[in-house]
Order: C-alpha cells, then sequence, then structure tokens
C-alpha cells in the first residue's frame, strides 16, 4: 500500500494497490508503466440547482469533493500535497474512515466513497435532509464545509494536515471535544455531532471556530492537525 517516504511523501505500488485515487495536483512523479484519468466521485447530484435551504445543502455536499485522478498500471507514484505533513490510515474492513475532501491526499481505488452530514456520522445529531440542512447551515455560520467523506472498506488512505497530527483516542467515558478547524478525520465507530459553543446571537460576525465546536464519541480515533489554518 502507501509507504511513507518523509513526513511529507508517500509513494505506493499502483499495480499492488490495484489503483489509486487522489486529489489533482498531488502526483510528485512515477516511474514505470502508469496512467493517469480524471475520476469522478459520487457526490451530492440533483440538488446543487435547487434553491434556498436545499440548495445551500446541495452546494455544500458538492463542494466537499476535491477533483481527483485515478491512477492505474504497473509502477510506483509518489505524492504529496502543498508540503503538508501525511498520515497513512490502514483500513480494516468494517470499519470506516471519515475524512474532510481537502484533507484527504490519496486512497486505494477499492474504497467505497460516500458522502456524510458531519451532523450525522456514526448516528449523531438526525440524519437525513434535516441533517444535511443543519450541516450546511452551521457551514455557512461558521465558514467550515459540515460534510465529510467517507471511506469503507479493506486499503488505505493518506491523510493531509498543517503543522503535523494528534492522534486521539476516543473510548473513554466522556467525548473529545475538537474545534471543527482543526478537525482532519475520525477512524473507527465514532460518532460526531455538531454543537453550538455559543447561542446563534452571539456566534454572528465571529470567524472564531471556537463558536461551533465538534464532540466526538464512541470508539476510534480522532486526527487532528496542529493548526486551525484551512487546506
Amino acid at each position: 500500500m502507501f509507504e511513507k517516504i518523509n513526513g511529507k511523501v508517500v509513494k505506493v505500488d499502483v499495480g499492488m494497490a490495484g489503483g489509486v485515487v487522489a486529489r489533482n495536483g498531488a502526483m510528485l512523479f512515477y516511474t514505470g508503466d502508469v496512467s493517469f484519468a480524471p475520476h469522478q466521485i459520487p457526490g451530492a447530484q440533483g440538488m446543487g440547482g435547487m434553491g434556498g435551504l436545499m440548495g445551500l445543502a446541495g452546494r455544500a455536499m458538492a463542494g466537499e469533493h476535491e477533483r481527483t485522478m485515478l491512477a492505474q498500471g504497473n509502477g510506483q507514484v509518489h505524492y504529496g500535497f502543498a508540503g503538508l505533513e501525511v498520515h497513512v490510515v490502514h483500513m480494516q474492513p468494517g470499519a470506516t474512515l471519515r475524512v474532510e475532501a481537502s484533507r484527504l491526499l490519496a486512497n486505494t481505488a477499492g474504497l467505497q466513497s460516500s458522502v456524510v452530514s458531519v451532523m450525522s456520522s456514526g448516528g449523531g445529531g438526525g440524519g437525513g435532509l434535516m441533517g444535511a440542512l443543519r450541516g450546511a447551515a452551521s457551514g455557512a455560520l461558521t465558514g467550515q464545509g459540515m460534510f465529510t467523506t467517507q471511506l469503507s472498506g479493506q486499503g488505505a488512505a493518506v491523510l493531509l494536515a498543517h503543522g503535523g497530527f494528534l492522534e486521539l483516542q476516543v473510548g473513554g467515558p466522556n467525548p473529545i471535544v475538537v474545534d471543527p478547524q482543526a478537525f482532519v478525520a475520525a477512524y473507527g465507530n465514532v460518532q460526531t455531532e455538531l454543537k453550538a459553543a455559543l447561542s446563534w446571537r452571539d456566534a454572528v460576525g465571529r470567524g472564531s471556530g471556537e463558536a461551533m465546536q465538534l464532540h466526538c464519541a464512541g470508539q476510534g480515533v480522532v486526527y487532528v492537525q496542529a493548526s486551525e489554518e484551512k487546506l
């Protein structure tokens, strides 16, 4: 699968990985017979053209995806992006990884991909359309994308972060509370719920992520970057 060359670059044998999906512009160099083609990730189709909050939710979900390229063939490809720190997550069958698209560098092509609302990831906070609408409204207020890319299956994924990673174990009696701007990903059976730390009236006009907090509970790992800088 993916092998770290240093803190900012990974390499992968594309043939052994069964193909690799990576964000556009992440390929640094390769050796061997490798082909690259645009890759379409399933998204929130059909909602982006609707008005009001439904249109907002659709545009937010569609915006969760970065442009991606599919690498296939036989050879080794080196990936990195903007000098950011990288971390490899080896996924086991039955586990899920929820990661913001801007913080996902690459993943093996065999993983299943979908988009979920942070409000309802793992069952916390209500799902369906209302969860999507609340997530879109919260994202508009805080300036954060309140939808994450969910990967499942057996394979591996590479995360990106500013300033390095903090790997937090979730499973104690109390949830781990994360600034949404510092959140990178959650792996395992982790439920996430977005809560207002301030009243909506107090939060208006405040650009700080402290207006909203992401509560993480269950069993698994939460990855946090050592910065609130957006990717």
